[in-house]
């Protein structure tokens, strides 16, 4: 896991606002969420190939819903994407939609992802994995670039941002902010590009590891604030 047979291309640079194209096939883990008819709402993460990571506020529906592997460019249709459904969705079982905690639902594939260049799956944060500030992590997704448009990215984009530690994002969020989030960005970097449920990952050695889960944030992508992500850390063994 976490080890791309294309490597991702990355420029450490805190001033990127509306995140960048990234390398075709780079984010292999990378998934779709997708109505049937082809409209994309969220990100998700490939775990194995039976298994797909995403926010539970995504509510993923599996008879109106699909995971699509392996795509790059949205307005392509020359790409050879995987498009499956899914047995079964299971959320967290202490899921607060109200306050947005424990963000993780689990997408079991109807049939095995094939796994290949395009298509493999990121390592999981081990449980209780403590990570320092200002380390810097990546976010990736289809999501509407920054602040201006509503319309969604057509080729995927990445984002390089800091993590934030719990009290100084506390400075902004106040206690809506739980153990079982991860807080990353606001300094003049956003992921509101990254969509809801898509991952947010470091690179440790050369294996890519998931962290966080795309799932709140401000809603006008202010870049001086930090958006919000499900500590992946915390669910491992609920994942396991």
């Amino acid at each position: 896991c976490g080890v791309p047979a294309i490597s991702p291309s990355l420029q450490y640079s805190e001033r990127i606002i509306n995140g960048q194209n990234a390398v075709s096939g780079s984010w292999p883990w990378q998934v779709s969420l997708q109505t049937r008819t082809g409209s994309h709402f969220c990100g998700g993460s490939l775990i194995n190939n039976y298994w797909v990571v995403t926010a539970a506020h995504c509510e993923f529906n599996p008879y109106s819903h699909v995971v699509v592997l392996g795509e790059y460019d949205r307005s392509s249709s020359s790409e050879a994407v995987q498009v499956k459904t899914v047995v079964k969705a299971v959320t967290h079982p202490n899921w607060d939609a109200y306050n947005l905690n424990n963000d993780i639902t689990l997408l079991k594939l109807s049939s095995p992802a094939q796994l290949g260049s395009r298509v493999a799956p990121v390592c999981l944060a081990p449980a209780n994995l403590a990570l320092p500030s200002n380390l810097q992590c990546v976010t990736t997704g289809w999501g509407r670039p920054c602040g201006f448009a509503n319309a969604l990215a057509v080729r995927l984009q990445q984002v390089t941002l800091p993590l934030v530690s719990q009290s100084q994002c506390m400075q902004y969020w106040g206690n809506k902010i739980t153990s079982s989030m991860l807080c990353a960005g606001g300094v003049g970097a956003s992921s509101c590009q990254g969509d809801s449920g898509g991952p947010l990952v470091y690179k440790n050695g050369n294996v890519w590891t998931l962290i966080g889960i795309v799932s709140w944030g401000n809603s006008n992508c202010n870049i001086r604030t930090p958006a919000v992500y499900t500590r992946v850390s915390q669910f491992r063994n609920w994942i396991d």
